[in-house]
């Protein structure tokens, strides 16, 4: 007799469906080579989970699902104001859970195997301690954006592709219970005055929260999941998403303090690649990041992380990215780094650039290096400063040097389709060079997958004229040229 005959037959009732084991993930590991420092050298090796069809939780029984209820409302009415004890930390939290669940299902009197209690439990704890059913989801790698339409519609992305899950809310008092968790964690408030919001959890994973009435369909939820371990360079390269040559031009080109703008649509990368460009920046240099919510995970030394904040509940208080730039200035920094430019903030990004700040790094949203320019005029003119056109182009045209475009391809991979040179304006026109390409020539595999990679155009950047004056020296490869077999960084 399995559980759920068991819970129906020890409450009087019939015989159950069956419930559905979750099954143990299986995750084939493939090797990512790290950075090749000397010949002789054991290449340090990490392992990422290969991307494989995901076998999804059988919704659960009623039956199931009602002892989960009860056990549940028991265990908040024992702990009562303990639940919310700002004194108590974490661990010592969730060791009064813990004990007080287990005593709570004892009490249940249920016929449970040593398994069956297990999971209950940690189902109960994720409830209560953690995100609830998404928890299962946020802590599988294989795993890269979690959606959530409603109590009862739950999509997650792997390998660039959405597939609908069988996890679900018990209710969408439930799915708010879970909403406030997490928006409560780092200052936020969500409720019906101000009934969206933007967050993030304890990794750094983006989070965007809405509730009725604007979310019709009950409160939306989504999740952008950040990798525990940052991606490296050598991890993009293995994906295809660079190439050697590329990677190899734009660890130059962060080097030569270059001011570089990385372009891209919802959900194609931009924040990781903005992260591996970060990493180029030399040790030494005071660095000031500057974000919506705080994503960015730099690994050198000196970072001040700078976040803005929302209004309060009166409408007052709020610190828009605008605000962070200006008063960045004021900070010493050697490089500036802000998240996403979506407003008035990019004339005072440029007027940064443009004012000695050299070597600044942002993103955008655009889908080529063109619209990434006719974006940041769009923006710049949000700013309310009531410029020319041409002046805004010409600014634009002095304090970017580069924009590096990345596409997610109808295959799901994210791949650099463009490394753009921006030389300067030819006439009322910003005049833009292409120093890579992605050869879309190549075709599909029998998967469906572009066989294409990034490849030079063979027109070296004027910039490089600034390589020779500091002593950075590239590969004649980059841009196309044969060279004998060598050792190289990548």
């Amino acid at each position: 007799m399995n559980l759920a005959q068991r819970l129906e037959a020890a409450r009087g009732g019939g015989a159950a469906s069956p419930v559905g084991e979750q099954p143990a993930p299986v995750v084939d590991q493939v090797q990512v080579t790290a950075r090749v420092g000397t010949p002789a050298a054991t290449p340090a090796v990490r392992t990422l989970p290969k991307p494989r069809p995901a076998a999804t939780p059988a919704p659960p029984t009623d039956a199931l699902a009602r002892l989960k209820d009860r056990v549940g409302k028991a265990l908040f009415e024992r702990m009562g104001s303990r639940m919310n004890d700002p004194s108590m930390a974490e661990d010592a939290l969730r060791a009064v859970v813990l004990k007080e669940l287990d005593e709570v299902v004892e009490e249940e009197n249920v016929p449970l195997s040593t398994d069956e209690r297990q999971r209950l439990t940690a189902e109960l704890a994720d409830d209560v301690l953690g995100y609830g059913p998404l928890q299962r989801l946020l802590d599988d790698p294989a795993v890269s954006e979690i959606m959530v339409n409603g109590p009862d519609a739950i999509y997650v992305e792997r390998s660039g592709r959405l597939e609908r899950t069988a996890t679900r809310f018990t209710s969408e008092e439930h799915l708010r219970r879970v909403i406030d968790r997490i928006v409560s964690r780092v200052g936020r408030r969500i409720d019906e005055s101000s009934p969206l919001v933007d967050a993030r959890l304890a990794d750094g994973s983006r989070v965007n929260a809405v509730i009725p009435p604007l979310a019709f369909s009950g409160s939306t939820l989504t999740i952008r999941k950040f990798s525990k371990d940052p991606f490296t360079v050598e991890d993009l390269i293995h994906f295809g998403t660079l190439s050697p040559e590329m990677a190899e031009l734009l660890d130059a080109c962060v080097q030569a303090r270059l001011n570089v703008i990385v372009s891209g649509g919802t959900g194609t990368g931009k924040t990781t690649l903005l992260n591996v460009l970060s990493s180029f920046i030399p040790e030494g240099e005071r660095i000031v990041t500057i974000e919506d919510a705080v994503e960015l995970q730099l690994q050198q030394e000196h970072v001040v992380r700078l976040e803005s904040r929302p209004p309060n509940i009166e409408g007052k208080g709020a610190i828009s990215i605008r605000d962070l730039v200006r008063n960045s200035l004021r900070m010493r920094p050697d490089r500036i780094v802000v998240g996403e430019c979506r407003g008035g903030e990019s004339l005072d990004m440029l007027q940064a650039m443009n004012t000695g700040h050299d070597g600044s790094l942002s993103t955008v949203h655009a889908n080529t290096p063109r619209d990434a320019i006719a974006r940041l005029e769009t923006l710049v003119l949000m700013a309310g400063m009531d410029l020319p056109l041409r002046a805004i182009r010409e600014q634009i045209a002095s304090a970017v040097d580069l924009v590096v475009q990345i596409t997610r391809l109808r295959d799901g991979s994210r791949r650099v389709t463009h490394v753009t040179e921006v030389q300067g304006m030819e006439g009322e026109t910003v005049t833009l060079q292409d120093a890579f390409l992605f050869d879309y020539s190549a075709g599909v595999d029998a998967h469906g997958k572009f066989l294409g990679k990034p490849v030079p155009t063979g027109v070296r950047p004027r910039f490089t004229d600034k390589f020779d004056d500091l002593g950075i020296t590239l590969s004649p490869r980059v841009f196309g040229a044969v060279e004998p077999a060598a050792p190289r960084r990548w």
